[in-house]
C-alpha cells in the first residue's frame, strides 16, 4: 500500500470467494447476516418505490455496501454519536433504526424519522445514536469531530463517527476536520466507504491515487484499509480502531473498499453515464456480494443451510413489506408544519 493503490482490492474479479468464518462466533455472524439482509431488502423496496413513482424525492442507495455499516455498528454504543451523508439508510438501520419510520420519512409522512420534513437524505435517530445526515457533501464531517470533542470533555468513553465517501475527501472541510481532530486528540472515527465513484465519476479521474487513507497518514492518524465486502474484516478493523479512540489515543481512520450496485441516485445502474463503469464490472462486483460471501462461509462449515437462509430472508422480507404498507398508510404532516417546524418560538420576536 506504499503507493496508495488498492491493488487487487479494486479488482472486481477478486475477493469473490466465501468468507472464512472459522473461529468466529456463529450467533454474531447470523445476527450480522440478518442485519445486512434487512438493509438490502429495505433498499430494494425503496428502489422499487422510486421507480414506480410512489416516492417523490430522490433516494441514494447503497446496495452492495451493507457490510461496512453493519461491521462498524457492531462496535458502537447507543451513546456514541454517528453522522452520515446522503447515502445513509444503512447507517440508520445498522444502529437498530425502525424500518417503518425510515420508510415513512422517505415517503414524507408525519411518522418519519424527521417527521416527514427531510426525506431520504435528512435522517435522524438520536435515541439509537444516529445524530443526522445531510446531502451537503462532507457537511456532517466537522459535526462528528465536534461531537467527538464533546465526548472527550464528558469523559464517558464515547466516540463521534463520520461516514463519508471517497468523493467527500475532495472537500476542504474534511482536511480541516482531520487536522483539528488530530490536534485536539478527539475520539473521532472517520469511515470512508470508498466505492470508487463520486456521483458518476471514477476515482481515477478525480484523484492521483485510489486510497484516501493517505490523508490520514498526512495528519498522523492511524488507519486501516479493508475489503469492505467482508463483514468480519470490517468489524475486526473497526474494533481495533474504535478501542484505540475510546482509550483516549485520538482519531482513527477506516477505509473500506466496496461498490454500489445501483448508480448515483435511484434504481438505475448508470452504466451508460459513468466512465469506467460497465455492465461487466457491475456483474463482477455483484459476485463480491457481502451477503452471499458470508452465507457461503457459513454453509461451508455446515452452520447454515439453504432452507434456513431462505426462511431467514422470507421472514425479513415480510417485515419489510409490513413496514412499507404501514408507512404508505400513514398521514402526511399537517399544513401548519411548513412554518411550525421551521421557525422556533424563542420569545424574542413579537
Amino acid at each position: 500500500m506504499n503507493d496508495w493503490s488498492f491493488g487487487d482490492l479494486a479488482d472486481p474479479a477478486r475477493y469473490q470467494q466465501a468468507i472464512d468464518v472459522d473461529g468466529h462466533d456463529v450467533e454474531t455472524l447470523l445476527t450480522q447476516l440478518q442485519a445486512m439482509l434487512r438493509i438490502r431488502l429495505a433498499e430494494r423496496c425503496l428502489a422499487e418505490g422510486r421507480r414506480d413513482g410512489v416516492i417523490g424525492g430522490p433516494v441514494h442507495l447503497g446496495v452492495g455496501q451493507e457490510a461496512v455499516a453493519v461491521g462498524v455498528a457492531a462496535e458502537l454504543r447507543k451513546t456514541d454519536r454517528v453522522f452520515g451523508a446522503h447515502r445513509s439508510h444503512s447507517h440508520v438501520l445498522s444502529m437498530g433504526g425502525s424500518l417503518h419510520r425510515l420508510f415513512a420519512e422517505v415517503l414524507g409522512k408525519d411518522t418519519g424519522l424527521s417527521r416527514g420534513m427531510g426525506g431520504s437524505m435528512h435522517l435522524w435517530d438520536q435515541p439509537n445514536g444516529f445524530y443526522g445526515s445531510v446531502p451537503i457533501v462532507s457537511g456532517t464531517v466537522p459535526l462528528a469531530v465536534g461531537a467527538a470533542l464533546a465526548a472527550k470533555l464528558q469523559d464517558g468513553g464515547d466516540v463521534g463517527v463520520a461516514y463519508l465517501g471517497d468523493g467527500a475527501v475532495e472537500e476542504g472541510v474534511v482536511h480541516e476536520s482531520l487536522n483539528l481532530a488530530r490536534i485536539l486528540k478527539v475520539p473521532a472515527i472517520f469511515v470512508v466507504e470508498n466505492n470508487l465513484f463520486a456521483s458518476h465519476m471514477h476515482i481515477s479521474l478525480r484523484q492521483p491515487k485510489e486510497s484516501t487513507a493517505r490523508f490520514a497518514a498526512a495528519n498522523d492518524i492511524p488507519y486501516e484499509i479493508v475489503d469492505g465486502n467482508d463483514v468480519i474484516n470490517v468489524r475486526l478493523a473497526a474494533a481495533r480502531l474504535i478501542e484505540r479512540a475510546r482509550a483516549g489515543h485520538g482519531p482513527v481512520f477506516l477505509e473500506a473498499v466496496t461498490y454500489r450496485w445501483y448508480g448515483h441516485v435511484d434504481w438505475r445502474e448508470d452504466i451508460d453515464v459513468g466512465v469506467n463503469r460497465s455492465s461487466e464490472d457491475v456483474v463482477e462486483w455483484r459476485k463480491r456480494d457481502p451477503i452471499r460471501r458470508l452465507t457461503a462461509g457459513l454453509q461451508a462449515l455446515g452452520l447454515i443451510d439453504a432452507n434456513r437462509f431462505t426462511a431467514m430472508e422470507a421472514e425479513i422480507a415480510e417485515e419489510v413489506a409490513e413496514a412499507w404498507t404501514l408507512a404508505r398508510a400513514d398521514a402526511y404532516p399537517p399544513l401548519s408544519a411548513l412554518t411550525s417546524r421551521v421557525f422556533a418560538d424563542t420569545g424574542v420576536m413579537q
